[in-house]
């Protein structure tokens, strides 16, 4: 496969206005060829070449990502050009040509010359896996195969629209508690290091014994002076490791049903996880994907470790020939309501349209639990941040209520 070489070009239109611009190609005769394909009459095209001080500097990790909502936007997009009669290749090099993102942007150019060069649009993306999900893939290879791909690239654009709204919900949940948890731990650290030892040399100097609750303050002041240094290596050293082993299976069975079995969260973590199973199933199911290959992608696009082995046992009912509802009933993960709406929906050959309903429902859910999670925390986190902090202030003045005793 040749290396892509970046070029910059200057072409006319067709209302004759001179136009510039960088496009990565294999070499000049594909970038002609591309620019007359958009309808452009080229005029100069100039390799560019990055050494040195002039190339870009790349810290690993660090670099732009493709997002849900970038592929909302592109899918939405080509949904819309096909649909007015340009052909795929031309859509492909208008997006990669407008889109804001760099790395969508350098993965359209090559997906486009391998359908240039006569791959299928499933294959091409297929050779893409970290920026395009398999839901994605497969969902365009179902098009391309039925005929419909403009309505497959409109299902693939409103799934990921509601999952970058249910993910913005989610965050919107959880940004108020995070956000005063840790200040709660700066402050309640920034006291011990900074303002207890003070107090703890005027205590010293005054001489007497102090009660219970300042001699606890002060020894775990004493203890922050090798305990925070030795938290933060261990947080540092966890944060590492997490990111490495999140995704074992032997770390999500045990986190995720955790998770689902917390008192406050718990719940919405269920409700979330199910909006997602049911939107994408459904979506596939409607897009044409064949069911058992549908609820492998599902399972692992479902962000659960108990809803994907809930899947494996409806894959395995499906292929003896029984029902999808049967296994779903034994798994708690899955409400009686959902099951007996799939049963409903299997028995009545309109599974697809009962899986959207009750993605919306949960989808509607989530939205109510983060409204009143959000009112219920905002006064609770307060009140605990205040506990924390004015238990500590009152530890500290206690002594100075008996300070004219030992003064005299």
């Amino acid at each position: 496969m040749a290396i892509a070489r970046t070029y910059e070009y200057a072409v006319r239109d067709r209302n004759g206005k001179t136009v510039k611009g960088r496009i990565d190609a294999p070499n000049e005769g594909a970038v002609v060829n591309r620019l007359r394909t958009m309808g452009l009459a080229p005029t100069s095209i100039t390799e560019i070449t990055n050494t040195g001080l002039q190339r870009d500097i790349k810290i690993p990790g660090m670099g732009e990502k493709v997002g849900l909502k970038d592929l909302a936007v592109m899918a939405r997009q080509m949904a819309t050009m096909i649909s007015a009669g340009l052909s795929l290749l031309r859509t492909l090099s208008i997006l990669a040509t407008q889109t804001e993102n760099k790395m969508l942007a350098k993965v359209l150019n090559q997906t486009r010359s391998d359908v240039e060069a006569g791959g299928s649009f499933s294959e091409s993306l297929g050779r893409h896996t970290t920026v395009f999900p398999p839901l994605m893939i497969n969902m365009v290879k179902a098009g391309e195969v039925g005929g419909f791909l403009e309505q497959s690239l409109q299902s693939i654009a409103e799934n990921y629209e509601s999952e970058v709204k249910l993910r913005a919900q989610i965050k919107s949940a959880m940004t108020y508690p995070v956000m005063v948890f840790a200040m709660a731990i700066l402050a309640v650290v920034g006291m011990l290091l900074f303002i207890v030892p003070i107090f703890e040399q005027m205590f010293t100097d005054l001489g007497g014994s102090l009660p219970w609750a300042t001699q606890i303050l002060v020894h775990l002041s004493s203890m922050m002076k090798w305990l925070g240094p030795l938290l933060l290596v261990v947080i540092v050293a966890f944060s590492v490791w997490w990111g490495k082993h999140k995704n074992d299976d032997a770390v999500r069975s045990k986190v995720q049903p955790a998770l689902l079995k917390m008192p406050i969260f718990g719940p919405l973590f269920q409700k979330v996880a199910l909006a997602r199973f049911t939107r994408n199933f459904g979506t596939m199911m409607g897009a044409g994907v064949p069911i058992l290959q549908a609820l492998d992608i599902v399972g692992e696009t479902s962000g659960n470790w108990a809803i994907e082995r809930a899947v494996k046992d409806v894959q395995e009912s499906v292929r003896t020939g029984q029902s999808l509802a049967g296994p779903l009933a034994q798994h708690p993960v899955f409400p009686p309501m959902v099951v007996q709406m799939v049963a409903t929906g299997e028995d009545a050959g309109a599974l697809e349209t009962m899986l959207a309903k009750i993605s919306q429902f949960y989808d509607e859910e989530v939205t109510a639990t983060t409204e009143q999670l959000t009112s219920l925390i905002e006064p609770l986190m307060i009140a605990i941040l205040g506990v924390i902090v004015g238990g500590m202030i009152v530890a500290l003045y206690m002594p100075i209520f008996s300070i004219f005793t030992l003064v005299e």
